[in-house]
């Protein structure tokens, strides 16, 4: 297994909007497109703005298998914000999502320069809590009414990690 991350392209629009519409990743990757359209527009976005938002397709062996993105929270402190971490539902089952995490890890805090990486786990979904704290986040609390959904304001748990974290 050697995961890969590349920035996503126009032609991953589909493989993108499969990923983030699935049944089971839709749950629990809070701000994700919903259309075919929204995942053409945000390629375009991270393609125009990659030093301050990126939407990156993970690879196990060229074949795409799963995605990660981040924001810039804060330029000044080096803050950003991680997400649509997800590998797509018919790659589960084979640890792919903990190398696309520390993979991902290592772009944003090496790679990139980053000093802090957030993630925020919506809807305390007990998968992604356990795949959080295996891949070496630190858990900082709960962050109360963090997002909207249903027309009700829900919570999250906050996660981070810091640059001298990232494991060798």
């Amino acid at each position: 297994m050697s995961v890969e991350l590349r920035r996503a392209n126009r032609s991953d629009a589909e493989f993108l909007f499969e990923l983030v519409t699935a049944d089971d990743t839709r749950e629990f990757l809070g701000r994700a497109p919903s259309s075919l359209e929204e995942v053409v527009a945000d390629i375009e976005r991270s393609e125009q703005e990659h030093e301050s938002f990126g939407w990156l397709v993970a690879e196990d062996d060229g074949e795409p298998v799963g995605s990660a993105s981040y924001r810039v929270l804060n330029d000044r402190n080096r803050i950003v914000e991680g997400g649509r971490l997800a590998v797509h539902p018919r790659f589960r089952g084979r640890r792919l999502g903990d190398e696309v995490a520390r993979a991902f890890q290592r772009l944003v805090l090496r790679e990139l320069g980053f000093h802090r990486l957030e993630i925020q786990v919506y809807g305390f979904n007990e998968r992604a809590i356990a795949h959080a704290e295996r891949a070496g986040y630190h858990r900082e609390g709960v962050k109360r009414k963090a997002y909207l959904k249903g027309g009700e304001w829900q919570d999250a748990v906050l996660y981070s990690m810091l640059d001298d974290e990232l494991p060798d």
